[in-house]
């Protein structure tokens, strides 16, 4: 399986575990948007990388209502190659995360480290998740 699917299978299995099945879970993740980054990270900067993601990430899910969730992962074969399973309230979320000083410090931070970035729009297709989580 070519190392592409194993990561979006890996997300989405992730993605699974975020949120309960009843009808009103459902509903909101209609509106919700939920992406992909696939970023390849220069590997002689990637614990100065990290740092800054997590940095932005934990400021973000504090301060932005609209920002639900971060999941990061990094391929244990290649480290430098990490993946993050983005969920948002919804695409006004989103667009009001980008324009945010945290994020914009994040990416003016990381331009040089970042050798290669791609963004997908997912859906949900399957969520389960154990009580109370």
């Amino acid at each position: 399986m070519p190392i592409n699917n194993i990561r979006l299978f890996v997300m989405t299995a992730i993605a699974t575990c975020i949120f309960s099945v009843d009808q009103s879970a459902i509903a909101q993740q209609k509106q919700q948007m939920v992406r992909l980054a696939k970023i390849q990270v220069d590997p002689a900067q990637l614990k100065q990388y990290n740092a800054a993601l997590n940095e932005q990430m934990a400021t973000a899910v504090k301060l932005e209502p609209g920002v639900l969730t971060y999941y990061a992962v990094a391929d244990k074969k290649q480290p430098s190659h990490i993946t993050i399973l983005e969920v948002y309230a919804d695409s006004a979320a989103y667009k009001a995360h980008i324009e945010t000083p945290h994020f914009k410090k994040y990416k003016k931070t990381v331009e040089h480290m970042v050798k290669g970035l791609e963004l997908v729009d997912v859906n949900f297709v399957g969520i389960a998740k154990k009580p109370g989580l």
